[in-house]
């Protein structure tokens, strides 16, 4: 048997039971490894053994909590794992490729992180740029780092916000809410009309020595998770998914 006989790395990797639920588990949100434990209803060392073999493909990729630095948050490189089908779908047949269609969503996201001053704002004027509704809130609100401002400029987009705290939208009703950072996720309130809420483990670009570049990074990141936001929005609602 050749190499061109045998199914595509991802295939292979993506074949056993337990690493695709734990694909489908990091695909809707960043998630800690006891969360995954409790998802999936297998042992602990049983999810690390199978999330160190996804990360050995680049699959997914790990990194400290800002909350508690004895935590760990997982995520899923989507945008790898959309190569990775179109390749395997190339290998059987040319014309099976990923097209990328598809109905375009214009949910409201309502952006969490601590400060309100770079991440949650960003990710807010991203959306609103694809055309959805979004606003961002904080619960520690602290001024707009000017960082941010440049990191969007940069992209033709012009962000302007006021710093808002949570309390002053925990009324409103959205689509989704998404935590940004470790520390905020912890604090959250309820929402009402039971929005689908999941976490993005990003981490904050002002406690960069060189701001700016930093902050491009987050730009970039923020702009392939709200790509894929988008797209599962469009999609039907099956049950809530919790954070």
């Amino acid at each position: 048997m050749t190499g061109a006989d045998l199914p595509p790395p991802f295939v292979r990797l993506a074949a056993d039971p337990l690493r695709w639920r734990i694909l489908r588990e990091l695909a809707v949100s960043d998630r800690r490894v006891r969360e995954l434990v409790a998802a999936v209803g297998q042992p602990q060392n049983l999810v690390s053994y199978h999330l160190g073999k996804l990360r050995a493909a680049e699959l997914v990729t790990a990194r400290r909590s800002s909350f508690d630095g004895r935590d760990t948050y997982y995520h899923l490189d989507l945008r790898r794992c959309a190569a990775a089908l179109a390749e395997a779908g190339s290998s059987v047949h040319p014309g099976l490729t990923v097209a990328g269609t598809g109905p375009v969503a214009r949910p409201s996201v309502l952006f969490v992180c601590t400060g309100n001053s770079g991440r949650s704002p960003m990710a807010a004027a991203l959306l609103r740029h694809r055309g959805g509704s979004a606003l961002s809130a904080g619960s520690h609100p602290k001024p707009l780092h000017p960082d941010a401002v440049r990191a969007l400029a940069e992209r033709g987009i012009a962000l302007t916000h006021e710093p808002t705290h949570l309390d002053a939208v925990r009324r409103r009703r959205f689509d989704w809410v998404v935590s940004l950072c470790d520390k905020v996720r912890e604090v959250c309130p309820p929402w009402p009309g039971r929005p689908r809420t999941i976490h993005w483990s990003i981490p904050d670009p002002a406690r960069e020595a060189d701001c700016l570049p930093a902050f491009r990074r987050v730009a970039a990141d923020l702009d392939d998770r709200i790509h894929f936001l988008v797209r599962q929005s469009a999609t039907p609602r099956d049950e809530e998914i919790g954070a």
